[in-house]
């Protein structure tokens, strides 16, 4: 299983909702969301090419002994120990 944080898809929903919602830029309030998560570790959203290479490398000969694994693709935001 893939489990990608809110990667930089571009606009989301919670941009747009927060920006309307408070009067500021979609900017802004991507900031805002990025405040509120406590920031990321690599100091940036993942890019949804990021997500991509992970599938294809799952979906490919080299990962044929992989089963029953979780990866979290969140540039170290959620703690996993």
């Amino acid at each position: 299983m893939i489990s990608p944080d809110s990667s930089d898809f571009g606009r989301t929903r919670y941009d747009c909702a927060i920006s309307q919602s408070g009067g500021i830029s979609e900017g802004a309030a991507r900031q805002q969301i990025m405040n509120m998560i406590g920031g990321i570790p690599i100091g940036r959203p993942g890019q949804p090419e990021e997500v991509a290479e992970l599938v294809a490398f799952l979906a490919s000969d080299r990962a044929a002994s992989i089963h029953g694994a979780d990866y979290i693709i969140d540039g170290g935001t959620m703690p996993t120990a």
